[in-house]
Order: C-alpha cells, then sequence, then structure tokens
C-alpha cells in the first residue's frame, strides 16, 4: 500500500499527500447523517459537549459521528433533531412532503382528524362538493353533436329520419362547432384535394336557416345515396376533376342535409376527463 504524509504547510485541515505519487489523496465520503450532523450542529452554535449532553451520550460519540468513524443509533435520532431543532428529513437530507404546506394548512388538518367521525363526514362531503364546483367551473367549454358513424346512404328516403339516427359526442367549442348540428366522415376522393376520405366534416342542418347558396359546399341525399358536393345552379359539383357534375331532372329525389362548415380535427373530440367535468356542470351538456 502506498505511503501517505500529511502535509501541514498551510493553514487549516491538513491535506493527505500520496508519499509515491505526490498527489493530494481525495478525502472519503462522510455518510450524509454525519455531514448533516456537524452542519447543523455548527449552525446552531452547538458545541460538540453540549450536543452530547443533550441527547445522552459522550463528547466523543458526538467526534466520531462527525468524522464519520461511526454513526448514531436509531434510538437517538429524535433526541439529535429535537437538539438542533431540524426533522429527520433535514438530517437525511431528504424532501419534506410537508414543506410545500402552510402552517394554517397543516393545523386544519389536525382539527380534522380530531373531529368526530360524523363530523368528518360533513366535512369530506363539503370538500367533494367544493371540487366538483370548481372543476365544473373550470372545465372547457364543449359542444354536443351527433356523428354518424356509418355512412349516411343506409336506407335514408326522407331527410326527417336524419335526426334521429346517430351518437352523440361531445366536441371542444368553436365557431364552425357552435354552428354545427352533426358530424359524418367523408367516404371516398370525388371532393380532393379539400376534402379527403377518412376526414370528418361538420354538418349545420338547413331546415328552419338560410338555404344553401350556389358555391357552398353542401351534404346531399340523392336516392340511397349521401353525398358531399358543391352546389352549383346546374347540379352538384365534384372538386376532383376525374368526377362528372350530378344533373337531375325534376322527378329526381334529391335533399339537402345541411351546409359542411368544414373539416373537424382528430383533437378537437373531448377527452373522458374534460367530458365528466363538463358533464358536472349544472347539466349544460344537454344542448341539443
Amino acid at each position: 500500500m502506498p505511503r501517505r504524509k500529511i502535509d501541514l504547510s498551510t493553514s487549516g485541515e491538513g491535506t493527505v499527500v500520496d508519499m509515491k505519487t505526490g498527489k493530494p489523496v481525495a478525502k472519503p465520503v462522510l455518510p450524509v447523517i454525519c455531514e448533516r450532523i456537524h452542519h447543523y450542529r455548527s449552525l446552531a452554535g452547538v458545541e460538540q459537549k453540549a450536543l452530547a449532553d443533550l441527547v445522552g451520550v459522550t463528547a466523543n460519540s458526538v467526534s466520531n459521528w462527525e468524522n464519520g468513524r461511526s454513526r448514531p443509533d436509531v434510538n437517538l435520532l429524535p433526541g439529535i433533531c429535537r437538539a438542533l431543532h431540524i426533522t429527520l428529513y433535514d438530517l437525511f437530507g431528504l424532501e419534506d412532503p410537508t414543506a410545500k404546506y402552510t402552517a394554517r394548512q397543516l393545523q386544519l388538518a389536525d382539527d380534522f382528524i380530531g373531529l368526530a367521525e360524523g363530523h368528518r363526514r360533513a366535512v369530506e362531503n363539503l370538500v367533494d362538493t367544493l371540487k366538483n364546483m370548481e372543476a365544473a367551473e373550470n372545465c372547457p367549454e364543449l359542444t354536443v353533436l351527433t356523428y354518424f358513424s356509418r355512412r349516411l346512404a343506409a336506407g335514408f328516403g326522407d331527410p326527417s329520419d336524419f335526426e334521429d339516427e346517430g351518437e352523440k359526442v361531445y366536441v371542444y367549442a368553436s365557431p364552425d362547432v357552435n354552428r354545427a348540428d352533426c358530424i359524418f366522415t367523408v367516404n371516398g376522393n370525388s371532393m380532393e384535394p379539400d376534402f379527403r376520405s377518412g376526414q370528418d366534416v361538420l354538418v349545420q342542418r338547413i331546415p328552419g336557416g338560410p338555404d344553401l347558396r350556389y358555391g357552398e359546399i353542401g351534404a346531399f341525399i340523392v336516392g340511397n345515396e349521401t353525398y358531399i358536393k358543391e352546389y352549383q345552379e346546374d347540379g352538384l359539383h365534384s372538386l376532383n376533376p376525374a368526377y362528372d357534375t350530378m344533373r337531375f331532372d325534376d322527378s329526381a329525389s334529391v335533399y339537402l342535409i345541411g351546409r359542411v362548415l368544414g373539416i373537424l380535427d382528430k383533437a378537437s373530440y373531448a377527452t373522458p376527463e374534460d367530458i365528466s367535468r363538463y358533464c358536472l356542470h349544472d347539466g349544460r351538456a344537454e344542448r341539443s
């Protein structure tokens, strides 16, 4: 084993130097508890002997702790903390989970524990009610629409049947969403590049509202098929030039479902958490 010498040429603690290499040897790392006993004792201005007296050990024991030669018995730890006015979290260098609470909050927790069982239940019910109220008040604004998961073409002979089909869905509010009544999915490529197969579109029902104008995009029922087309004076146009214009005579069964307002991004569908919060708020989700 290489021989070492102690260099005492400078003030303060000596430096351990390796006799063979002449280089300083790194000091051993003290256990956290030993280092922190020394730190908090010095911070409190308490001598080793005074701490030893308060804890019930010898001054030599305290010296051994602080130099890492030994560690205090676990039974002595509460007494060390009391003597240095610190917590066990401080002594072991751990984060105190109660540090985020104010003294008043901790006092309220103690008061709650001291209540009779019936009174604790009353407080719990009150807290639950207040939490639900806050969750509802802070929840994002949602709109309830009707989503058609299958092709709308199947079996519609009269547009009055359209309103009673589909599934209710919750969508984050926006100007277009708030104007819409229903959602359905584009099938095929006749309306590319503006509308692609698989995209969801928002539709505003026309009955009771203004008629569709030339140049607007609408959802139509033609016979037993449903289409998204551009409405023009001479018929229903596709945006994809590969498709011919759909023209009809007076005997054709053509019904207007509504005006297509635009594409609905998949991220616009509300998460289950937001839906749950929304439904707590006094029945707002019953909007139709």
